[in-house]
């Protein structure tokens, strides 16, 4: 067999990757001629590629890497969970000392009316559990036509058929015949892009208010769940205006709607608490986790589910289940993962430290000739581009044509940023010194600079 290695030359890793593997949200076409980055290994805030280069990682992978890579202490809890317990299943009234634990610790950090733990592998399997047990908990209430879950246009809530369904991205849908029935959206708090001449505060009270208009419209009888991120990742890092929270908050109240937090992005320290829920200030009835509950270095997700819930639901058998929930070697590497994030204070210091700095820095971003909006919360922000920040101008250029020639400077200055349209968002580790924070801003500002001046090459500044 041979054998492949980081020490290959990258034409040859190249290659073989075209020839066989198939990329996530990819033209495998465009892939195949262009060449994959070839990412060999990782140590702290940075990732290093098969060329050598250091590369400095905003985007903590996806979202993820929240206590940094290179920990040696998860790497010595997976091999000895590996040679005692590699495997074994819940099923079945059986169960392991890693799912036992997690779950407890689980329990500790969650809001005091949320200590149940249904496991997934992935947020979008959570996601999925999610409509089960929401439409599970109303049918044991007497209620199986409270069906509908809603959800908003531009979310993103997994790539499963149910996650993709509840998200609201136009392009999955358009794949495969979704959303699935009795998914219903709403517009998004987005106030840079849609707001138009209203202010922040009367925009966020419109758009929260869509949620009664739907619930009113499609019967309070049949809706049965509200779900949403705290602040939309992967639509941008939209950080809804302050007046958006409350009033949810409101009329799930007043309809006996279940309010679902999707805090797979939002959660471990993202935004300066354990979760984005209480930065946002709302209560939840069920927490979506995954990413930063292990750190990306084990795949694992799961459901955190109220007492309320949990305690209709276990009335019946939930026939519903993975054959990898609880993994124990995933979970023995998540509780670990937890333990740094408490005890090295990690979580804290994003709230007292690193955050407020690195959001000082960033707010200075919208000084750049090319930058409308700079929003960020804890550790999660994004810069909105446009040729008119007074108007709030799109370019004369398809949506994310400028987002993406941004982006590729910041991958030629050795800077991970990601794209969504043309928002450039940045998501690090929680680890992020404040030196590193400076290399950050440093290496974005140039690579705005140096797409600027292409944007204008292009002839795409004109106001679209």
């Amino acid at each position: 067999m041979v054998q492949i290695t980081n020490h290959m030359p990258t034409a040859e890793l190249q290659a073989l990757d075209a020839a066989h593997h198939m990329h996530p949200f990819t033209t495998q076409s465009e892939l195949a001629e262009r060449g994959a980055r070839v990412i060999t290994r990782a140590e702290g805030a940075y990732i290093y590629d098969s060329e050598g280069n250091k590369i400095l990682d905003g985007m903590a992978g996806l979202w993820c890497v929240n206590i940094g890579y290179g920990r040696q202490e998860l790497v010595d809890v997976a091999a000895r969970q590996m040679a005692e317990l590699p495997y074994y299943n819940t099923f079945f009234m059986t169960t392991h000392v890693p799912a036992i634990a997690l779950s407890a610790k689980l329990a500790e950090l969650a809001p005091a009316h949320l200590n149940h733990v249904f496991y997934s592998s992935s947020g979008s399997e959570a996601n999925d559990t999610n409509i089960r047990l929401v439409r599970t908990y109303w049918a044991e209430k007497g209620k199986p036509s409270k069906s509908i879950i809603i959800s908003r246009h531009n979310a993103y809530h997994g790539s499963t058929l149910g996650g993709a369904s509840l998200g609201g991205m136009g392009g999955m849908h358009a794949q495969g015949g979704l959303p699935i029935p009795d998914i219903h959206h709403i517009d998004q708090p987005n106030w840079w892009a849609e707001g138009g001449d209203m202010d922040p505060a009367e925009f966020g009270l419109e758009r929260a208010q869509q949620l009664e208009k739907a619930i009113l419209k499609l019967g309070e009888d049949r809706v049965a769940a509200f779900i949403a991120e705290p602040v939309q990742g992967a639509g941008g890092v939209i950080v809804p205006p302050e007046t958006y929270w409350p009033e949810i908050q409101r009329i799930c109240d007043k309809y006996e709607i279940l309010l679902i937090a999707d805090e797979v992005i939002c959660g471990f320290g993202r935004t300066g608490n354990w979760f984005g829920s209480e930065t946002v200030g709302w209560k939840p009835d069920i927490m979506t986790i995954a990413k930063g509950l292990s750190s990306g270095y084990q795949p694992i997700g799961g459901s955190i589910v109220s007492d309320e819930i949990a305690t209709v639901i276990g009335n019946c058998e939930f026939n519903h289940g993975y054959t990898y929930h609880a993994h124990p070697v995933a979970a023995a590497v998540a509780l670990e993962n937890l333990r740094i994030l408490d005890e090295e204070g990690i979580v804290a210091r994003v709230r007292d430290e690193t955050g407020p700095y690195l959001a000082q820095k960033w707010a200075a971003m919208a000084d750049h000739p090319m930058v409308g909006e700079a929003s960020i919360v804890g550790m999660m922000g994004s810069i909105a581009l446009t040729p008119n920040k007074s108007t709030r101008a799109t370019f004369k250029a398809e949506a994310g044509t400028v987002g993406y020639i941004c982006r590729e400077r910041c991958f030629a200055n050795n800077l991970v940023m990601r794209h969504v349209g043309d928002r450039m968002i940045i998501s690090p580790p929680l680890t992020l010194t404040r030196d590193e924070i400076d290399l950050l801003i440093e290496r974005a500002w140039k690579s705005l600079d140096e797409g600027m001046a292409e944007v204008k090459k292009q002839g795409l500044w004109q106001e679209g």
